[in-house]
């Protein structure tokens, strides 16, 4: 916690290996799970093997992370029910970030849960 003697304060920003359990659930689906994602500002990066390559469908939108690179999208699509633009990867992350390279993080109603 922040301003007790002691605390030990953890930047959001550098990657951290999760030796956890994680879940990726969409439409009550589990679409990736792995025992090593990788967390950076508060989302998890599933290796990409750990996905399931079945529910992801190409998406044109890219956006521009000042730090990490560039991030291409894919919607989630489960049953017919589809997060749109609800999963991202770093295909060529800038070099001191790289280890969300070949990972996949999910948002827009994907939940994380710890298994």
């Amino acid at each position: 916690m922040v301003g007790q003697p002691g605390a030990r304060v953890l930047n959001p920003a550098v990657p951290r290996m999760v030796q956890r359990c994680m879940k990726a659930i969409w439409n009550g689906v589990t679409v990736a799970q792995s025992t090593e994602t990788v967390l950076v500002e508060g989302n998890h990066y599933f290796p990409l093997e750990s996905v399931d390559p079945t529910v992801l469908r190409h998406s044109r939108m890219k956006s521009l992370c000042p730090w990490k690179g560039l991030a291409s999208y894919h919607h989630v699509e489960v049953d017919g029910l589809r997060a749109r633009n609800g999963a991202w990867t770093y295909r060529h992350p800038y070099p001191w970030i790289r280890k969300i390279r070949s990972h996949v993080a999910f948002w827009n109603g994907i939940e994380i849960v710890p298994d």
